[in-house]
């Protein structure tokens, strides 16, 4: 008789998932709603006064940028793949301590840091109250709520869950963006493109849910064809920033190296690379975001890759879109991925939560730069303490 899978052993694959990370994920839908009414709840003032020289004035923007890194940083890169065909207002995320130049009184800034001691994000979010950036913070506490409140900067509250990091609060790190641009009147008519992903990503939470069976569970069945290799994944258009957060979710759960590219630029240079050794490019399975609505042109070219450039790697796999809308296909996708992700790391008996290295490298940056002294030096200039 065979040997039931490991994943399907489920009191064995909760000894090694001991944080809780898969049943943290399996409640992404729930956590869906609960940050869309969040949203709903959260006022925009029309003016605030955060000194005697910095009044922030809130209007429609000519540009929005998303300060953000890592986990909190991915949903800006979401809306921004989301909306770039139907928004005429540009999107940037910003990974850094500072704002590009051109954010000036008319740049809207969502500052995004899920524990709200973000250090990059911190020192954007002062930038941006110094230039008179229209400023709204995303956060579940922390120096960046403190702060918030201190200048009277709209703040909306998310929940910390406890151990929850926030690569797993995607819910709450993207959905109050576009609620907060439909409250200012910038975005208009995403209720039920909302509404019908949240509905896909329910459907989606049942068929990849640990109790369903890996032969019908297609996020366990694609974690059991990458064991042993290093993912690479390939999106297009509206997919680049699911592709980004796929590679990072096997980063930071799986613990292993991963890597992304879209279409068509990776048929300009990428592909060259699958021209290595068979020594090499078998270590690697690739995996193609798919969907049934591709433009034509988008299609050729994945299906001319395959053919002539993945032949090399172990696998090629595919995550196939579902729903109705763009959001919905764009969720849909990462969910299976991010749920295959954690899967893997069951598969490898590693626990999918602790990120030691990333922990350690921000204690050695406190030891070595006093990041929160030079924030309240900057704080205290920008307020007149």
């Amino acid at each position: 008789m065979q040997e039931m899978p490991i994943l399907d052993r489920l009191e064995e694959a909760e000894k090694i998932d001991k944080s809780g990370m898969l049943k943290i994920c399996m409640k992404m839908p729930e956590h869906c709603r609960d940050a869309v009414q969040r949203a709903k709840r959260t006022k925009i003032p029309e003016k605030v006064k955060v000194s005697e020289k910095i009044a922030i004035q809130y209007k429609r923007p000519q540009h929005i940028i998303v300060a953000g890194m890592g986990g909190s940083a991915i949903g800006g890169e979401i809306l921004k793949d989301w909306l770039k065909d139907r928004f005429p207002i540009s999107i940037d995320v910003c990974r850094d301590y500072v704002l590009p130049a051109y954010a000036n009184r008319d740049t809207l800034v969502f500052a995004v840091s899920y524990s709200g001691n973000t250090e990059e994000t911190l020192s954007a979010f002062l930038d941006a109250v110094k230039r008179g950036c229209m400023t709204v913070t995303v956060t579940s506490g922390g120096y960046l709520l403190y702060l918030s409140e201190k200048m009277h900067i709209p703040n909306l509250t998310i929940p910390m869950i406890v151990g929850c990091p926030p690569r797993a609060a995607i819910a709450y790190l993207f959905f109050p963006l576009p609620i907060i641009l439909e409250k200012m009147g910038i975005l208009s008519n995403v209720g039920e493109e909302i509404e019908e992903a949240i509905e896909v990503l329910e459907k989606l939470s049942r068929e990849n849910a640990p109790q369903t069976p890996t032969k019908n569970n297609p996020a366990k069945r694609l974690a059991i064809e990458l064991e042993d290799t290093i993912p690479v994944v390939y999106g297009f258009r509206q997919y680049a920033a699911i592709a980004q957060r796929l590679k990072a979710q096997f980063n930071e759960n799986t613990k292993i190296l991963s890597k992304q590219e879209v279409f068509p630029e990776l048929n300009h240079n990428e592909v060259m690379g699958w021209e290595a050794p068979e020594a090499l490019t078998k270590q690697f399975s690739t995996i193609l975001l798919r969907d049934r609505d591709e433009p034509p042109e988008i299609r050729h070219r994945i299906e001319a890759t395959r053919l002539l450039a993945l032949n090399k790697t172990q696998k090629v796999l595919e995550i196939h879109a579902e729903g109705e809308g763009k959001l919905a296909k764009m969720l849909s996708a990462m969910y299976v991925g991010d749920l295959a992700s954690v899967y893997l790391a069951i598969l490898r008996g590693t626990d999918p939560m602790p990120v030691e290295t990333i922990t350690k490298i921000k204690k050695e940056m406190a030891r070595r730069f006093n990041a929160i002294e030079r924030l309240e030096e900057e704080t205290r200039k920008i307020i007149g303490a």
